[in-house]
């Protein structure tokens, strides 16, 4: 089916009819050449008014799973049942994406520099419209992500678990690993959750790829949140794994430069002392070993084997033992 898209410059959401999937391209900023830089997006109007959903992708230029499940979302979509709105921009930074990289053009991190700036560099103003003309309108986000170029995720999701509805978004993704995260400053997460919208994380695997297993997981935990809000009357899929809970991550770096392997998997659970990674020099020498310096569960990990000074070596979840969060 060929969807025809409409060109504006605002969202006008008492335009949209009800029980229709829309497609239209928002003049966000315009390039050097003076022409109009468009951002796709997606709405669904279901049969009643009722929640604004908000799905966004691609925040980072090179992290594409979330774009196709977001597209096979609306593919499956029935607005006969739906109850709400659905806001979905399967590609959020259009420049970077254009250019296969992660950062915007001028070299910052969109999901740092959040909300933007009216009068600022290239990517301030390009957040501060995202988050005016979009965001705004959401009652509820779910941003999704990947890791980043030369390293590997588990499926696991970033929440604030001190409050109720975001640690109920969170567990409805049926994830390997939640992780207690409060919105850090710059993300657009925490923009949203500074705005009151209830707002999580879902990093759904690997940069610059699409993976079937993690789309597919990906598209049950927005259909367990739509169930959640009522929007539609799907049952509620959970509890097909064990999901981990941490009340805290963080990543272990190297102090030496060499050629890296890392030896956990993603979801092994490590003790303290364990061997976790070697660098070798160019001829095959080992230079440094290093090891877990406390027992936790690897979320994400490094997987290119050329790593300087100060690369990353895995990212360590602590395991909230004690229950607070879970």
């Amino acid at each position: 089916m060929i969807h025809h898209s409409q060109i504006i410059k605002d969202i006008d959401l008492d335009s949209v009819s009800l029980r229709s999937k829309n497609y239209f391209y928002l003049h966000l900023v315009s390039n050097a050449l003076g022409l109009p830089v468009y951002l796709p997006l997606m709405i669904a109007k279901g049969n009643k008014e009722g929640p604004v959903l908000g799905l966004t992708a691609a925040v980072h230029g090179d992290e594409v799973n979330g774009t196709q499940t977001i597209q096979r979302l609306f593919e499956e979509l029935e607005v006969d049942d739906l109850k709400g709105t659905i806001i979905a921009i399967p590609i959020v930074n259009i420049p970077a994406y254009e250019e296969v990289q992660r950062k915007y053009t001028d070299g910052e991190d969109l999901n740092r520099i959040m909300p933007g700036k009216e009068n600022g560099s290239e990517s301030a103003v390009y957040a501060h419209r995202f988050v005016q003309k979009i965001v705004s309108h959401f009652n509820y986000l779910l941003d999704l992500h990947t890791a980043s170029d030369g390293r590997i995720n588990s499926y696991y999701i970033r929440a604030n678990l001190k409050k109720p509805i975001t640690r109920r978004l969170a567990e409805l993704q049926d994830a390997d690993i939640i992780v207690h995260n409060t919105p850090s400053d710059g993300t657009l997460r925490g923009t949203a959750s500074e705005m009151g919208i209830p707002a999580i994380t879902i990093e759904v695997g690997n940069p610059n790829t699409f993976q079937k297993k993690m789309i597919k997981s990906g598209m049950v935990g927005i259909y367990n949140v739509m169930s959640h809000l009522e929007m539609t009357r799907d049952t509620i899929e959970t509890d097909n794994r064990d999901t981990v809970v941490c009340s805290k991550s963080y990543w272990i770096y190297t102090d030496a430069g060499g050629l890296l392997t890392v030896y956990p998997e993603l979801t092994q659970k490590i003790k303290k002392g364990d061997l976790i990674a070697i660098i070798r020099d160019v001829f095959g020498n080992i230079i440094k070993e290093y090891y877990a310096p406390e027992d936790g569960i690897v979320i994400g990990k490094s997987k290119s084997p050329a790593n300087k000074t100060g690369g990353r070596i895995l990212h360590l979840g602590i395991i909230d033992r004690n229950g607070i969060f879970s």
